[in-house]
């Protein structure tokens, strides 16, 4: 089965979180796209997984859990 591709913005939307936040953690954790589709970055399951994990990480520092 091929690997789900996903826009920046799908991912924002999957995590239901602003598309600011999302290029945020991609820019600062140096996460690179597996992919490039004309102007589109396009990443994979993996790369959503990290970047939910980084936006859980801000929230609980913000929140005084970390």
């Amino acid at each position: 089965m091929p690997a789900i591709q996903l826009t920046t913005g799908m991912i924002a939307r999957r995590l239901d979180e602003p598309l600011h936040r999302v290029t945020y953690i991609i820019r600062t954790r140096g996460i690179e796209p597996a992919a490039v589709a004309g102007k589109a970055r396009v990443f994979e399951e993996e790369h959503l997984e990290r970047i939910a994990a980084a936006l859980r990480d801000i929230d609980a520092r913000r929140d005084g859990g970390g």
